[in-house]
């Protein structure tokens, strides 16, 4: 590290600890349990999603780095004091607020960020989940709230996410209008689905239009196996988060009748880009020409930030998306 960077970071952790200090002096008053961020009651004992028992003394810092919680915890007030900022969607108005501390994307984490922040607690996992313990090394004395599991399906993933954090940040109520919300979509959506309707999944990306699986695909597969969706093309696919590269011949052979689309570029696609959107690439394709779905304009577009966000609102606004584009395509 540069001696000018070294600099810079040490007054940006005194700053930090002065924030932390004056705004944690009306917390630190009183005794027993007390509020921290939220309007939970404090110490709280949890199990996270990976299923270790954890005893959260207190809240007045917190650090989040699981992009998942990020909407839901702005949703409710529950601002961090240090958070992955690089992450979040451009809609969720914490990705510019320069007061919480940015640890970065998980490809270059800032973890001198971590310390600034000084944390009572950690949320974690996702695309952070192979730096748990770094995490924890940048702020040995918080607790440490891991959203890692991967036996859980990824709407089931969602319901708990938000159920655990309503049960740390004391918002059980809202945490079950977010899921009944949720459910209420997904039924809707089954309803207006008719199963004769065969439908594939694609991701688009780098102006490519790419494949993804109703197995394993990012974006799609797991709505094919909420809605028990009737894939057009069941070919071998993987999780790759910019789909699979199937020949654009290949997926028209398939004469899909309804398209459900991850836009990967409106998400992540950089300023000096100027990527296609997905609809655009989609309809002007000449491979694509006589597809049904194309033909029928049976196309859904998933909301540009879905990337980012691919939490339990995020599935909600699709499945109701789903519901409204199903409904036309009976038409």
């Amino acid at each position: 590290m540069s001696t000018a960077k070294r600099h810079g970071v040490t007054a940006l952790v005194g700053m930090a600890l002065t924030t932390i200090a004056l705004t944690g002096c009306s917390s630190a008053e009183g005794e027993g349990s007390h509020e921290g961020a939220g309007s939970g009651e404090f110490p709280v004992t949890v199990t996270d999603l990976a299923g270790h028992e954890v005893t959260i003394e207190s809240a007045d810092s917190v650090a989040v780095t699981h992009n998942q919680s990020f909407g839901v915890l702005e949703s409710w007030g529950v601002q961090p004091t240090v958070a992955a900022r690089s992450l979040m969607s451009d809609n969720n108005p914490w990705s510019t607020d320069e007061s919480i501390l940015d640890t970065g994307t998980h490809h270059e984490p800032d973890f001198e960020q971590v310390v600034a922040g000084a944390p009572d607690l950690i949320i974690s996992g996702g695309r952070y989940q192979d730096h748990a313990d770094d995490l924890q090394k940048a702020a040995p004395d918080a607790a440490f709230v891991d959203m890692t599991n991967d036996d859980l399906s990824a709407d089931e993933y969602v319901v708990e996410t938000v159920t655990l954090l309503g049960e740390i940040f004391g918002h059980q109520d809202e945490a079950q209008a977010l899921i009944d919300d949720f459910h209420a979509a997904a039924d809707e959506a089954r309803e207006a689905y008719d199963s004769e309707t065969t439908v594939m999944g694609l991701v688009t990306t780098a102006n490519e239009i790419r494949y993804a699986s109703p197995d394993e695909g990012r974006g799609a597969s797991v709505f094919f196996e909420l809605l028990n969706l009737t894939p057009a093309l069941d070919a071998e696919g993987s999780s790759n988060h910019q789909g699979d590269d199937i020949s654009i011949e290949a997926i028209a052979q398939a004469n899909a009748d309804f398209l459900l689309v991850l836009d990967r570029d409106a998400a992540v696609a950089g300023d000096e880009e100027e990527p296609t959107p997905a609809m655009e690439l989609i309809t002007e394709s000449p491979s694509l020409a006589n597809v049904p779905a194309v033909q029928n304009e049976a196309i859904y577009v998933m909301p540009g930030d879905y990337y980012l966000t691919e939490d339990l609102v995020a599935f909600t606004d699709v499945l109701e998306g789903l519901a409204e584009a199903f409904t036309s395509a009976q038409q």
